[in-house]
């Protein structure tokens, strides 16, 4: 079947950023808000009792403008992904910020009513029918208002925030959007490249000499602005702090763990897990820079391809991929593999390579249509297959949660992983199986390594980093030679001083770390690829696991992280032997690869 590499955004709102029907969206969701206020400023729950009908209509009233907002949002920032140079979509992202705050504004004051609720009435409240599905979503609401300041000042620092934590994630967006880097392309002719691009080849181009000459330019690149971005990354980072103090609290990750519904004694339990079993990868880095003709990696070699002589790679057309990845979910799960064809054939999906788009890739759900839509540019690698893979399998676990309340449906970024990755590890597994050759499988197990080689290591920098950098900016902004210095030593000892070069400048190029909701975007990555390893490896012992995994993934906003591994998969994940037995199956592809690759570097 022929598939369309562009994904129709009519379905949403037609006629583009200028729609008329999402101009009209927006004023109805303003009007909304308005009136949900209102609503909540004469609600009295002794009143309200027994049935607590007034309450159900607020919160259903509340859940509507969360999921108005949320199908405005997917679609406004499809348009600005698809063309990042079109000039009407920062007017549209701020008219929507400004919509959410007010909703924020609404939602905290609700949050503070029913602290004030008595404790009798509340029990009343979650178990009436109708409410008794979002309970838990309730009593996080509860306890949320117990650390709010009064309703005047909350109101302000949302307003504060559209100027401050919100403007500078902003504003990164438009300095990444100046940063060229003066190269060459792969035939040596004279180039410019945007920083996406620049950053695709460094990780990705095939040629290793290449890579090693576009590391220092590209470093240079972000020299030359290094001022700016260190600017923008101390405010985004002292307004969350002096947010956080407002609300009583000094500890920086008190927040991103609440978000994610995980408890400190998890979080250490997997870094004790990570930084105890690096050693096999780092042999694994060093086997690969062996197959470079290098003693040990550098930064570039990370995660780049290897093209070994009679590999013959397979370069996938987008409908190949399609098949592919429709074919290998149906193995597992019917209802995956069903999710992934709609996908296809109602054109979710923009996958088109070209200039002008922003880079990366995401997937976004449309509450109000129950539709996804997935962003990434596709050029035929088994990489980019195992990449659409990952956005579908976020795009299920959205589809099997689309009859849930809103509320119910608000799972957070740990879990949200699990999906994703575990669509991915599918796919991937699919293609090293399909490999004809040594050489090919050998390349394929390459491929597949850089999610462990990520979570272990990058991503283990990234937030060895994002924690001595906010250590530091508590007490004053750091320098940019000072955020060279915490990049560099995060990435050493990530590594194990194993590597030959590195990038003290991630912390400049990297997005994450400039994302205003949520704070430390990197533990919950490395949580959801072990997570999803751990379930991986159950469905390999249990065979059809296709109505557990559902049953777990409609759970992931009704519980806390570690009840909803104890209640589907019976499992403790403050011990280590739970993430040990996702290990294993890393250490597995490892051993393979260094018995495949022993006889060509001897």
């Amino acid at each position: 079947m022929k598939y369309s590499l562009n994904w129709d955004l009519d379905s949403l709102f037609s006629g583009g950023i200028n729609s008329a029907q999402l101009k009209t969206k927006l004023a109805q969701t303003k009007t909304a808000i308005a009136a949900l206020g209102d609503l909540l400023d004469r609600w009295d729950a002794a009143s309200d009792a027994p049935q607590y009908q007034q309450f159900l209509k607020l919160i259903t009233q509340l859940q509507a403008i969360n999921n108005a907002i949320g199908q405005a949002g997917i679609f406004i920032t499809a348009v600005g992904s698809a063309d990042v140079n079109n000039p009407d979509v920062a007017p549209m992202e701020a008219q929507l910020r400004d919509l959410g705050t007010q909703a924020d504004n609404v939602s905290g004051k609700l949050k503070k009513v029913l602290v004030q609720v008595p404790d009798v009435n509340f029990a009343e409240m979650l178990a009436q029918p109708d409410l008794k599905p979002i309970a838990f979503n309730l009593k996080e609401m509860r306890e949320d208002g117990k650390e709010l300041l009064d309703d005047k000042t909350e109101a302000l620092i949302s307003r504060l925030n559209l100027d401050g934590k919100a403007a500078w994630s902003s504003h990164y967006d438009s300095l990444v959007a100046t940063v060229t880097v003066p190269f060459h392309d792969a035939d040596g002719n004279p180039a410019t490249l945007s920083a996406g691009q620049a950053d695709n080849n460094l990780l990705g181009n095939a040629d290793p000499q290449y890579r090693a000459d576009l590391l220092p330019a590209w470093e240079q690149a972000w020299t030359d602005k290094e001022q700016l971005f260190a600017d923008t990354l101390n405010h985004l980072a002292g307004f969350r702090l002096t947010e956080y103090a407002a609300h009583g609290t000094t500890d920086f990750l008190r927040e991103p763990l609440k978000d994610n519904r995980l408890s400190a004694e998890t979080l250490n339990t997997i870094w004790q897990v990570v930084d105890n079993n690096k050693q096999f990868l780092l042999d694994y880095l060093d086997r690969k820079a062996a197959l470079l003709g290098k003693k040990h990696a550098g930064w570039q070699d990370v995660e780049a391809p290897l093209n070994l002589p009679g590999s013959q790679l397979h370069h996938f057309t987008y409908d190949e991929a399609a098949a592919f990845i429709i074919k290998h979910y149906g193995e597992f799960s019917p209802k995956m593999a069903a999710l992934a064809q709609q996908a296809f054939e109602n054109r979710w999906i923009e996958a088109e390579d070209r200039a002008g788009k922003a880079p990366g890739g995401w997937m976004e759900s449309a509450p109000e249509t129950n539709e996804s839509r997935i962003f990434m540019t596709f050029t035929g690698s088994p990489n980019d297959v195992s990449t659409l893979a990952h956005e579908l399998g976020h795009a299920f676990h959205s589809s099997v949660m689309e009859d849930l309340p809103q509320l119910r449906q608000d799972y957070a970024m740990n879990v949200a992983e699990t999906a994703s990755t575990f669509g991915e590890l599918i796919v991937a597994d699919a293609n090293v199986k399909a490999a004809k050759t040594d050489a090919e499988k050998i390349t394929l197990i390459n491929a597949k390594m850089d999610n462990p080689l990520a979570m272990f290591l990058n991503i283990r920098a990234r937030f060895l980093f994002e924690t001595h950098f906010y250590q530091l900016r508590q007490k004053k902004l750091v320098t940019p030679a000072e955020l060279n210095e915490l990049m560099l030593n995060a990435q050493k000892e990530a590594f194990g001083h194993d590597l030959s070069t590195y990038s003290p400048h991630l912390w400049a190029s990297k997005l994450h770390f400039y994302i205003d909701e949520p704070a430390f975007y990197n533990f919950p990555y490395v949580f959801g690829y072990l997570f999803s390893l751990g379930i991986y490896a159950k469905a390999q012992q249990e065979g059809d696991f296709e109505d557990s995994y559902i049953a777990l993934l409609r759970d992931t906003a009704n519980m806390s992280t570690e009840e909803l591994a104890q209640k589907h998969l019976g499992v403790d994940l403050t011990k280590p032997d739970f993430w040990l037995a996702g290990v294993k199956l890393i250490k597995q592809d490892v051993a393979e690869f260094m018995r495949l690759t022993d006889s060509l570097v001897k």
